[in-house]
């Protein structure tokens, strides 16, 4: 399926998660193992009913079972795994059941408040169940009673989850294997959302009581500057400030500080949750009405909304000496806990482009 979007007249491809390629692999190994015969492709069951075909990168027999690999192909979405070689090795075992194993470039996980438990390799439910299933159902082909040791791993694995959220949710040496449908949508993000949810989970399971969501490395510097919160504390939100406020609605910490570039958090001052240009403008003229209420002139009003940019408004307003940023924080401020239960406490920071701060509401 090749979905159209604002940015292009071109359909944008899905592709497939880590857990389905690791899926394959793991059902190509096992039945090179169990029959005996290399495969160059093999098919496997989603969780959805899809029945995708992988082209296998290699198909082998080892001294002690069989392994398999496959190139990831994450369609159009801007996924760090993509053309990563995703690879899963099989040896038997006497006892049914699976045991997963961390190979290359898969984490282990060291912090509780994830799905998985600590000390065990970053393998999500999901990828878990489909593997398991789908090995079961090949060791009933065969009339084999016994188990099987999965190991799994990702090529470069441990330098790319330096990209990601990995190493803030104590997830060390290596990606994560992700995904709950097996399906990656184009630009639908869900694998990031999905780590600033468990970056969340982490922290409160750590008994973290205050948290810090921004929107990147400058915004975060003004928190960290403030407060000596913990790494694990700091939650890099990217644009899904919506992803943030309503896992803090499911999953409540005491205290959040948002921090992130003015033009952002004039975004969420409008009521927008997903702060990315492709699906939210800056709105010059709110800036413009909200100038006005702090007695902007009209000659003023018409220059903010004739701005370029949301930083040429801000320098405007800052120049007849009305704090527009402290004005549009607070209107942000408040648009956060209309989504917030009462118990979360939230101030904003907004910065420039330098990351220093220009405007703030505080938690009182």
């Amino acid at each position: 399926m090749r979905p159209e979007t604002p940015e292009t007249d071109k359909p944008l491809r899905y592709g497939f998660t880590t857990g389905a390629c690791a899926t394959a692999a793991s059902v190509a190994a096992a039945r090179c193992l169990l029959a005996g015969v290399a495969v160059e492709q093999i098919e496997i069951l989603l969780p959805r009913g899809q029945r995708p075909l992988f082209d296998l990168a290699y198909c082998r027999l080892t001294a002690s079972g069989a392994e398999a690999g496959t190139i990831k192909d994450a369609g159009d979405d801007p996924d760090v795994t993509h053309g990563a070689l995703v690879f899963a090795r099989i040896e038997l075992r006497s006892p049914p059941g699976v045991r997963f194993h961390a190979g290359p470039g898969v984490g282990t996980v060291t912090q509780p408040g994830l799905p998985v438990a600590v000390g065990e390799p970053a393998i999500n439910p999901t990828p878990r169940r489909m593997i398991a299933e789908h090995l079961s159902r090949l060791a009933a082909e065969f009339g084999y009673c016994g188990g099987f040791e999965v190991t799994l791993g990702i090529e470069n694995g441990a330098e790319l989850a330096q990209k990601t959220l990995n190493p803030r949710l104590g997830i060390v040496g290596g990606l994560s294997v992700l995904g709950t449908t097996g399906i990656v949508r184009p630009f639908s993000c869900s694998a990031y959302i999905l780590s600033i949810q468990q970056a969340i989970d982490v922290a409160r399971a750590n008994g973290l009581r205050h948290i810090a969501a921004c929107t990147g490395a400058t915004s975060e510097q003004t928190v960290r500057e403030r407060y000596q919160l913990p790494a694990m504390a700091l939650i890099e939100m990217g644009d899904f400030a919506g992803a943030v406020l309503k896992h803090l609605r499911r999953a409540p910490v005491p205290k959040l500080s948002v921090a992130g570039g003015f033009g952002k958090i004039s975004k969420l001052a409008a009521g927008h949750l997903d702060l990315h240009s492709r699906n939210s403008s800056v709105d010059l003229p709110l800036l413009a009405t909200e100038a006005a209420a702090m007695g902007a002139s009209l000659e003023l009003q018409v220059k903010m909304r004739e701005a370029n940019t949301s930083q040429g408004a801000l320098a405007l307003a800052l120049a007849a000496g009305l704090p527009l940023a402290d004005r549009i924080c607070a209107l942000a401020q408040t648009r956060a806990r209309a989504i917030l239960p009462a118990e979360v406490r939230v101030e904003i920071w907004a910065t420039d482009r330098q990351g220093r701060p220009v405007g703030h509401a505080g938690f009182a």
